[in-house]
C-alpha cells in the first residue's frame, strides 16, 4: 500500500489520525480541525456557510433557515480537495448541523474523473462507536493493529476511573448541548457521565442530543448542571451563559443554590468522539467528584460558575487522586 494522503472533514477525525501516528500523512482539513496544533497550517477545504460567531439563537435561525432551503450548512472546496489528490477522505454521518456530511463530500468528488479517494465515514453515536470508528479509520489506513491498541488504551484509561467512581454517591446530572433553545447533550455523553460517578437527567446513551423544555429542567431540578454548548470555547460558554441564567427560577434551582454548575470547554472535549473524550470523561469526574478525582483540568477546561479563573494546583482537595 503507497503512502496515504489524508483530507479530515472533521475536527475528531483529525485527532483520530493523529493518535494512529498518521499525523505526517494529513495533506487537508476542515475549518474547525485545530487539534494537534501542527495541523493548523495545512489546507483548508471547507467553510461554514453561517456566521459562527453569531449567538445560539442566532446560530439556530441561520441553520434552521438553511435546512429548511435544502442547503448545506457548510461548503466543500472541490478544487482544492481535487489538488491535494488525497487517497483518503474522512468524514461524517452523523450530524449535517455539526460538520460537513458524507452527501457533501460526494458531491464535490462527482465529477471526478482521476481516481477518486476512498471516503471513510464515521458514525459517533455512543461511546463503543467512537471505539470502533478508531479502528474504522486504522483499518482504512492498512494499520489495524494500531487501531486495536488506541482502542483498548483509551478503554483502560476510562475504566480505571469508572471503576474508582462506581461506589460513589452520583448526583443527577443536567448536560446542557445548546443554550437557545435548549438542549439536552444525548449519544456519548450519558455514559461519559456515569463512568465519571453521575447520573445522566435527560440524555439517552446512544440517542441523538434532543430539544429540552426549560420547564422540565424546572421540574427534574437536577443536583448538577454542565453546561457545554456545541462548539463553545469555555471563554464563550462564559459570555453567553446569560442565555441560561436569566431564565425565570434559575436561582431557585438545587444546582445553583449548592454551586453545582459547570462550565465546560466544549469545542476541544464535549463535543470531539475521538480519543480525547477520556480527558472528557476526567473532567466530568473533577466535577462530580472533587474529593476523589484530580487531573489538572479546572480552571483551564472548566469552572465553577461564577468562579474566577485560577490553576488547577491551588484547587486540589486533600486526597485527591488521580487513578492511574
Amino acid at each position: 500500500m503507497s503512502a496515504p494522503r489524508v483530507v479530515s472533514l472533521l475536527p475528531s477525525a483529525t485527532e483520530i489520525v493523529a493518535a494512529l501516528g498518521f499525523a505526517d500523512a494529513l495533506v487537508g482539513r476542515s475549518h474547525e480541525c485545530d487539534f494537534p496544533a501542527e495541523v493548523t497550517g495545512l489546507p483548508v477545504c471547507t467553510e461554514p456557510r453561517l456566521d459562527p460567531a453569531g449567538s445560539s439563537e442566532e446560530i439556530h435561525r441561520s441553520i434552521a433557515r438553511l435546512l429548511a432551503e435544502s442547503l448545506s450548512v457548510y461548503r466543500v472546496d472541490a478544487e482544492r480537495l481535487r489538488e491535494l489528490s488525497p487517497t483518503h477522505v474522512v468524514t461524517q454521518v452523523q450530524c449535517e448541523v455539526c460538520a460537513v456530511s458524507l452527501e457533501d463530500v460526494e458531491r464535490s468528488l462527482a465529477g471526478w474523473t482521476e481516481a477518486r479517494p476512498s471516503l471513510v465515514a464515521l458514525n459517533p453515536g455512543s461511546l463503543d462507536d467512537v471505539f470502533e470508528d478508531i479502528t474504522r479509520v486504522a483499518r482504512a489506513l492498512g494499520s489495524p493493529d494500531r487501531g486495536a491498541r488506541l482502542a483498548a488504551g483509551l478503554r483502560g484509561r476510562m475504566g480505571r476511573i469508572a471503576e474508582a467512581a462506581s461506589g460513589l454517591e452520583r448526583p443527577g446530572v443536567a448536560t446542557i448541548e445548546w443554550l437557545s433553545p435548549l438542549m439536552a447533550a444525548g449519544n456519548w455523553m450519558p455514559e461519559l457521565v456515569a463512568m465519571a460517578g453521575g447520573r445522566e437527567v435527560f440524555g439517552e446513551a446512544g440517542r441523538p442530543s434532543g430539544w429540552l423544555e426549560w420547564d422540565a429542567v424546572r421540574a427534574a431540578d437536577p443536583e448538577v448542571l454542565v453546561v457545554s454548548p456545541c462548539g463553545f470555547s469555555l471563554e464563550r460558554v462564559e459570555r453567553e451563559v446569560e442565555a441560561l441564567t436569566a431564565r425565570p427560577g434559575w436561582r431557585e434551582l438545587s444546582a445553583v443554590r449548592s454551586g453545582r454548575v459547570y462550565l465546560a470547554e466544549a469545542n476541544q472535549y464535549f463535543n470531539r468522539p475521538g480519543p480525547r473524550l477520556a480527558e472528557t470523561l476526567e473532567i466530568l469526574a473533577e466535577m462530580l467528584h472533587p474529593r476523589e478525582f484530580a487531573f489538572g483540568r479546572e480552571g483551564r477546561a472548566w469552572r465553577g460558575l461564577g468562579e474566577p479563573r485560577r490553576l488547577q494546583s491551588s484547587l486540589n482537595p486533600a486526597g485527591a487522586r488521580t487513578p492511574g
